[in-house]
C-alpha cells in the first residue's frame, strides 16, 4: 500500500498514512504572516493552529551504516557539524560540514525490507528521500525507518549505480509499481536525468538517460497507463533589457514505456506543445531572442484568467528506432517546436480525476524586480492541463492560479484531499531579503475562481529558521490524518530536520478511528 507525497526543497511536504491523534477539521486556519527574514534572527515555523509537528529525523543523525563523506542524514563528513568559535571558511578547509538537502519524500509502506542490521526488524513504514547537495557533487539516497529506533533510524541505501558510478544530485522522487521501483530525478542540467532504484537495502540503481534523456528533471509521476510525466527545471537566459527576468527556458515531458514492468527496455519520450493563440503554430523558444520571448503576447496569453489554449503531444525520441545513447531532452523539445516554461518544478494528478486533470507549477524568476511581473510570469504560477485520458495526444491547458510577489517561487506539491492542493515555496535567499519573508506552504481550493481578488490561497505553514547554519501514488484522495495518511515536510536549510506534521492534539477530542 501507498500513500501520496508532498514536499519542497526549501520546505518539503509529503501527505501519506495513519495517525490516531485528535480529531482535524479540514478547513485549516489561515497563518497570517510569514516569518521574516533576519540577520541574526531565529524563528519557530508557524503552522496552522489545528497542526503541531513532530521530529522524523534531523541531520545530526548518523547514518546507521556511514560509507565515505556519508555519515549522517543531513550533514556531510567534510567539516565539523557546528563551527568552532573564529573558525574562517577558505577554499583548502570548511569550517562546517556541507547541508546536503534531503529533497523530496516519498512514503511507503512495505514489508519484509531489511538494513544494514541482518538481525533487526526495520518495521513496515518508511520514507525514502535524495540528497540534492554535497561538498563532492554526489548525490545519495536514505531512507527513514519510522519505525525504528535511533540506531536503526536512518539508512543509506545507494550512493553509486549498479556500474559503480556516482549517483548525482537527486531532487524529485515517486514510486513506480509496475516495475517495483522508486524513481529518481536530478536537475543537473546536461547530467541530470531519471534513475530507478529498488527499496530494499543494498538498493540496486539504474541510470535509465538512454531512454529518458538527460535534463534538468524534477518532479516526476505515473499515470494509470504507466505513462511518466517529467517536469524540467532549467533557468533561461537574462534579457538585455529585462535584466531581472529570464527567458522561458523549461519543458513538461511525458514518457510511455515500452514495457511497464522494465523500464529498462526503453520507449517514447514526449514533450507538450501549446498552440498560439495569436498566430498559427505552436508557442516555441526562440534562441538568441531572450527579451523578446520574455514579454512576448504569447506569454501574455498563457498568464491570462480564461484563455484555455490546445495541446498536443510531440514526440522527441524513440529507443525503438534511434537506441540507447543518451541525448539532451532540452534541446531535443526546443528543435521540435515544444512549448517552453518559466523554471516548472512539480506537478500532479488530481485524486479522482482517472488521470486526466494534471496540475503544475511554474517557480518564475524568484525576483522581486523582474520586469515580467505578474502578466508575463515573473512570479511563476499554476496551470490546469486537461486530457480526455492519460495516454491521449491532445487536450487543453488553463492558468488555474497567476502568482505574485507575495506567492512566488512554487515548487513541490501535494493533494490536501480531491479539491484542494498544497503548493510549497522555494523563493531563495535573494528573494526572500527583498521580500523579508521566507518561504511558505499554501493551500490552494480548486473549485475557487482565482481571478477574484477576494479568493486567496490558505497559508498552512510559514517556515522558520533555525539556529545551525500498493498503488500508484495519486490513485487515491488523500484524506489528512484519517485511513492511514500521513504528513511529512523537511526543511532545507539549517539541520535539515525532517518532520511529521500531525493534528493537534489540543485542537479536536480523539479521533477513534477510520479505517476504511
Amino acid at each position: 500500500m501507498t500513500r501520496h507525497p508532498l514536499i519542497a526543497r526549501k520546505i518539503a511536504i509529503a501527505t501519506a498514512v495513519a495517525y490516531a491523534g485528535a480529531a482535524l477539521a479540514l478547513d485549516p486556519t489561515h497563518v497570517p504572516t510569514p516569518n521574516p527574514k533576519a540577520a541574526g534572527l531565529v524563528s519557530v515555523t508557524k503552522l496552522a493552529p489545528e497542526l503541531a509537528q513532530v521530529v522524523a529525523a534531523a541531520g545530526a543523525m548518523p547514518l546507521e551504516n556511514p560509507v565515505g563523506l556519508f555519515g549522517f542524514y543531513g550533514y556531510s563528513l567534510d567539516g565539523p557539524l557546528m563551527a568552532a568559535a573564529g573558525a574562517v571558511q577558505s577554499p583548502s578547509h570548511s569550517v562546517e560540514a556541507t547541508k546536503t538537502e534531503p529533497d523530496k519524500n516519498t512514503y511507503l509502506i512495505l514489508k519484509g525490507q531489511h538494513g544494514a542490521d541482518a538481525g533487526y526488524d526495520y518495521g513496515t513504514h518508511f520514507l525514502y528521500q535524495g540528497h540534492e547537495n554535497s561538498s563532492a557533487g554526489r548525490g545519495y539516497v536514505t531512507r527513514i525507518n519510522l519505525d525504528a529506533d535511533a540506531a536503526h533510524r536512518v539508512t543509506l541505501l545507494a550512493s553509486a549505480d549498479r556500474n559503480g558510478n556516482p549517483l548525482p544530485l537527486i531532487d524529485g522522487s515517486t514510486w513506480y509499481p509496475w516495475s517495483k521501483h522508486l524513481l529518481f530525478t536530478s536537475e543537473s542540467g546536461t547530467s541530470g536525468g531519471v534513475w530507478q532504484a529498488t527499496p530494499d537495502y543494498p538498493s540496486t540503481v539504474d541510470d535509465l538517460s538512454g531512454a529518458l534523456g538527460r535534463g534538468g528533471y524534477e518532479g516526476i509521476q505515473a499515470d494509470s497507463d504507466g505513462n511518466l510525466w517529467i517536469i524540467e527545471d532549467v533557468g533561461g537566459a537574462n534579457g538585455t533589457v529585462n535584466t531581472h527576468a529570464k527567458q522561458s527556458n523549461s519543458f513538461v515531458y511525458r514518457f510511455i514505456p515500452k514495457d511497464r514492468s522494465d523500464l529498462t527496455k526503453g520507449g517514447r519520450l514526449q514533450a507538450l506543445q501549446v498552440a498560439s493563440k495569436r498566430q498559427a503554430g505552436p508557442i516555441s523558444f526562440h534562441a538568441g531572442q531572450a527579451d523578446a520571448d520574455i514579454k512576448s503576447n504569447d506569454v501574455l496569453d498563457l498568464y491570462t484568467y480564461g484563455v484555455v489554449f490546445d495541446t498536443r503531444w510531440i514526440t522527441l525520441h524513440d529507443t525503438a528506432t534511434i537506441g540507447f545513447t543518451p541525448f539532451s531532452a532540452n534541446a531535443l523539445a526546443k528543435a521540435a517546436g515544444a512549448t517552453p516554461f518559466k523554471r516548472p518544478e512539480n506537478g500532479l494528478f488530481r485524486p479522482g480525476s482517472k488521470f486526466r486533470e494534471f496540475y503544475f507549477d511554474t517557480t518564475g524568476d524568484t525576483n522581486a524586480l523582474t520586469e515580467a511581473g505578474s502578466d508575463y510570469g515573473g512570479f511563476g504560477g499554476i496551470f490546469r492541463l486537461v486530457q480526455a485520458a492519460p495516454s491521449a495526444d491532445v487536450g487543453t491547458l488553463s492558468l488555474f492560479y497567476k502568482g505574485d510577489v507575495a506567492h512566488t517561487g512554487l515548487d513541490n506539491v501535494a493533494f490536501w484531499d480531491a479539491n484542494r492542493i498544497v503548493f510549497v515555496e522555494d523563493g531563495g535567499d535573494g528573494l526572500h531579503a527583498q521580500r523579508n519573508a521566507l518561504d511558505s506552504a499554501y493551500l490552494f481550493d480548486l473549485r475557487l475562481d482565482y481571478a477574484k481578488a477576494a479568493n486567496q490561497p490558505v497559508r498552512l505553514l510559514a517556515q522558520g529558521r533555525d539556529a545551525s547554519i500498493g498503488g500508484i501514488l495519486g490513485a487515491k484522495t488523500p484524506r489528512p490524518f484519517k485511513s492511514g495518511w500521513r504528513m511529512f515536510y523537511t526543511q532545507q536549510h539549517g539541520d535539515n530536520i525532517t518532520y511529521e506534521i500531525v493534528a493537534d492534539p489540543a485542537a479536536g477530542d480523539d479521533d477513534e478511528g477510520d479505517d476504511d
